[in-house]
């Protein structure tokens, strides 16, 4: 369990029996969840080289374009945390240097690890939040405990959002083929058209998932990854409030494992999807990148943190959670990737 190289990046990794879990040093992401049979990865790997975003400059590395994200693309793997604001920076945040998704994705982190369990914590000095992340791999397990504990370092109440940023991607994400299964409920697509036109569903339509409204009038079943050459867009869908644990889990035919997370739908109400389908043409993505996201979280969507508190809530459900001052919040959720004949129906 000590320090390693991952595509490049420092690192560290706990494993067991069947899988091997590898967080970055500098962002804090879980890059990693492998199974150790097949050496399959089912989080994202961009197609472009990784750095330390720490390392990164406007004017020494182009390839990730110039602007609010570009940090953060330069070193994103798997899945980010996104902390205390969930999309991007307002204008003047990004003139004053905030990038998207707040501080926790480009922090640098320390580490701690023992037998099994690995801490990563690190202090956000601008949101002035103290963020600490247990994760526990217990032997002969398919399944990751983690505990996330935030600390607000400030003497006034905060609206944070905070979302678990999820991203599978290739080879594991196959179009047409990779099968889904959500504890979701109504749901709505983004009310703006981020794609340049290549979102085929009917932006700000509200639904029940999986089967979303399509602009040709028809539907979109969000079960299955889609199939077109080009498409992108996101949906957002609230957790069953009734259940004990909320969930999805993505199933590949091809490798026949099922990979998931589950956590408790009051802990975070939200699910987001986003798909990206070789719509993007800018640095770095290039025209090049094949991803979905399924990001659950406090936020129903992606945006800026004055939009966040000016929706307040949706569908009578919270856009964010508040943090007392000088108090501390916990929460807790699981990941598991595992061996599966048949698409699963559920798992919890």
């Amino acid at each position: 369990m000590a320090e390693i190289l991952y595509r490049g990046r420092r690192a560290y990794c706990i494993e067991n029996e069947h899988l091997r879990v590898v967080v970055s040093l500098e962002g804090g992401h879980l890059a990693a969840i492998e199974d150790l049979t097949t050496g399959v990865n089912p989080l994202w790997t961009p197609p472009w080289p990784s750095i330390e975003p720490s390392t990164w400059d406007a004017t020494k590395h182009p390839e990730y374009g110039n602007d609010a994200e570009s940090r953060l693309l330069s070193g994103i793997l798997g899945h980010n945390i996104c902390l205390d604001i969930f999309g991007g920076p307002s204008d003047e945040e990004a003139a004053a240097g905030i990038t998207v998704h707040g501080e926790a994705p480009i922090a640098l982190y320390e580490f701690v690890t023992t037998r099994g369990q690995l801490l990563q914590r690190a202090t956000l000095p601008i949101a002035q939040l103290a963020f600490e992340r247990r994760i526990e791999l217990p032997a002969g397990s398919r399944r990751i405990n983690i505990t996330e504990r935030l600390e607000n370092l400030s003497p006034l109440d905060r609206p944070v959002a905070w979302t678990q940023h999820v991203t599978l991607g290739p080879p594991f994400l196959e179009k047409g083929r990779t099968v889904f299964r959500a504890s979701a409920t109504k749901s709505k697509v983004v009310e703006h058209d981020f794609t340049g036109g290549h979102c085929p569903l009917k932006i700000g339509a509200e639904f029940y998932w999986p089967c979303a409204p399509a602009n040709d009038g028809g539907t979109v079943n969000l079960e299955v990854f889609t199939d077109r050459a080009v498409s992108g867009g996101f949906t957002t869908h609230l957790m069953d409030q009734d259940r004990n644990l909320a969930y999805f889990v993505a199933w590949s035919p091809h490798d026949k494992l099922a990979f998931g997370y589950s956590w408790r739908p009051q802990d975070f109400p939200w699910l987001g999807i986003w798909e990206e389908n070789y719509s993007r043409h800018h640095a770095p993505w290039n025209g090049r990148t094949l991803t979905r996201g399924m990001e659950f979280g406090v936020s129903p969507f992606p945006e800026s943190r004055r939009a966040m508190i000016s929706r307040g809530h949706l569908f009578g459900v919270p856009a964010y959670r508040w943090l007392a001052a000088r108090s501390v919040a916990e929460v807790r959720y699981s990941a598991f990737l595992e061996p599966w004949a048949h698409v699963p129906d559920s798992i919890v």
